[in-house]
């Protein structure tokens, strides 16, 4: 299993990192099996799993149950858990309590949205014995702040907010920063500014790693289909071929056959 040394000595070694969201045990034991260097149970979950618009319908409880059940399919991946909408933003008892669901499901580490005026919250966690990567850009859970999921940074000054913010959450203990939907351009500075990893999604090349949502790679997903996502699998069609091929040999008869009958 990795750790949050092995993906700093990948930054230095200008080693790739891959990382791919995953939120059920059958999923978890095929990337379990899997070169993938780290699984993220992305509060992304409460769209693709459950059908939300949005990631804000996550709580501690749910992301939780989904760490639990990916830990169970892949005991030696290194896990993340998204802290969700809010969790992070109430009392620090509050704070840690949601900390400590995530991490006894079964997480190394959780991931927080943003930096201004989590400064705090971020160091005592990080002090309290618990990994946290960062995530910079387009942070899905201020989706209504930024008016929509659109590509952040792409002034000067939004750029040099970016960075700094970069550097601040680097500042704070964090372990490793995605950064997502930002110029390509931009995410190179940043990471070559750092000395922590960035995992990018919509970021371009120049990050020390890449993350997709796991639908969204396999092609199950027809209805969201960004610049960002390439497709390593027609999923959505193999799926339906299996499922009508399955329909239609029942209602011939030829399932179940002799030889899948007691």
């Amino acid at each position: 299993m990795k750790s949050v040394l092995d993906f700093q000595k990948m930054k230095f070694e200008r080693q790739r990192i891959s990382m791919v969201t995953c939120y059920d045990s059958t999923s978890a034991k095929i990337l379990s099996a899997s070169n993938v260097d780290c699984l993220l149970v992305g509060d992304s979950l409460t769209m693709t799993m459950h059908g939300q618009n949005s990631t804000l319908a996550a709580t501690p409880e749910l992301m939780a149950l989904h760490v639990e059940a990916v830990r169970r399919g892949a005991p030696s991946k290194f896990i993340v858990g998204d802290m969700p909408f809010l969790a992070h933003r109430g009392s620090l008892d509050r704070t840690l309590e949601a900390v400590r669901l995530i991490m006894k499901a079964g997480a190394q580490a959780v991931k927080i949205e943003g930096i201004e005026g989590s400064e705090y919250v971020i160091k005592h966690i990080v002090d309290s014995g618990v990994p946290v990567m960062g995530h910079l850009g387009l942070t899905p859970q201020s989706v209504h702040q930024f008016g929509g999921f659109k590509v952040q940074g792409t002034t000067r000054d939004a750029g040099e907010i970016l960075l700094a913010q970069a550097k601040k959450l680097q500042d704070c203990g964090a372990f490793a920063l995605v950064l997502e939907a930002i110029p390509a351009a931009l995410a190179a500075n940043v990471t070559e500014s750092l000395k922590i990893p960035t995992i990018g999604i919509g970021a371009g090349a120049g990050c020390s790693g890449q993350v997709l949502v796991m639908q969204d790679l396999l092609g199950l997903n027809t209805d969201f289909q960004p610049r960002f996502v390439r497709k390593y699998l027609e999923g959505f069609q193999a799926f339906k071929e299996a499922f009508d091929k399955f329909d239609s040999e029942v209602k011939s008869g030829a399932f179940p056959s002799e030889k899948e009958s007691y």
